[in-house]
């Protein structure tokens, strides 16, 4: 069998491709492709390996072998799975390779906020400490984590695992329910907003978490509340949460993810991380640690060997 890496580059360097080798008579990898390589670059092959290049119904019907598709990621939303399931292609992702770079990335921002980091910063690089009267700069104060309540949205594996270490700090935990479940007997993500300290959003982008976090219950939160979003670009509406932010009726975000990634035509609160904000954006980079990385090609492997 021969599979095709489309997209490589994804996967980083430093990575061992051996166990996908081990699968397969021929390997062919690819560090990037444009969408008009496509066709031509999976016309012969077996299996196709790929993270973000899109296959849609046009490119799947012109490949006659291709029996199984491995994302490189959770997300298929990349993958016309309709035409791939009417041509007998098995779609097969990887699930729970990152949990703990992900974890990891969500206390890094949980922490971050709650000791103001940001604004800090700023301040250090502005020469505040060196002008001050006092021997500290107390201004923004932090905020302590032990006692207060964190809000999760998404019990998942990565929604417990971030539930196990908050409550290594202290914290109380609460799940909401699955949005958009009415047979969900746990109090809803609204009815949470105002008793949550931290919330963090562990969840897919779907009709039912779109915005799921905007202008209109914000107004409900505590203006120190925390947020992280390790979910989806758009889960929290980035227009609205930036607006609170700059009027204090939030205490802090921080993202991982937005939109559009990458952000080429920029946005909004990538211009608002010049601002005295309690805000941090990083590049989608916290599922990226070497061991996490090297796990998807283990899963992938399995995916490819379990191919009947």
């Amino acid at each position: 069998m021969k599979a095709v890496i489309l997209d490589a580059d994804s996967l980083g360097e430093g990575i061992d491709l051996s166990p996908l080798e081990q699968q397969v008579d021929e390997l062919v990898c690819h560090p990037l492709t444009a969408p008009h390589e496509v066709n031509q670059r999976i016309a012969d092959a077996d299996i196709v390996i790929t993270n973000k290049v899109v296959l849609n119904d046009d490119t799947l019907r012109t490949a006659n072998q291709i029996k199984l598709i491995c994302v490189l990621a959770t997300g298929m939303n990349n993958i016309d799975r309709d035409t791939a399931n009417e041509l007998g292609i098995a779609v097969k992702n990887v699930e729970a390779y990152g949990t703990p770079s992900v974890v990891q990335h969500t206390l890094m921002m949980m922490l971050s906020l709650a000791t103001k980091m940001p604004i800090m910063q700023k301040r250090m690089a502005a020469g505040d400490w060196q002008q001050s009267p006092l021997f500290t700069l107390l201004d923004p104060p932090t905020y302590q984590l032990a006692g207060k309540h964190l809000v999760i949205v998404g019990s998942g594996e990565l929604g417990q695992a971030v539930k196990k270490q908050a409550e290594a700090l202290d914290m109380r935990v609460t799940f909401t329910a699955r949005p958009g479940k009415t047979d969900d007997s746990r109090p809803s993500f609204d009815a949470l907003l105002p008793e949550a300290d931290v919330i963090s959003l562990h969840c897919p982008l779907t009709e039912d978490t779109k915005g799921l976090l905007n202008r209109n219950n914000i107004k409900h939160c505590q203006p120190h509340t925390l947020v992280i979003n390790n979910a989806r670009g758009g889960v929290a509406n980035e227009h609205d949460v930036l607006e609170a932010l700059r009027k204090r009726r939030i205490g802090g975000y921080a993202t991982d993810v937005l939109p559009q990634e990458p952000p080429k035509e920029g946005h909004p609160l990538l211009d608002a991380l010049n601002e005295p904000l309690n805000l941090i954006v990083t590049p989608h980079n916290a599922w990226t640690s070497p061991e996490a990385r090297q796990r998807i090609i283990e899963l992938t492997a399995e995916n490819i060997s379990a191919l009947e």
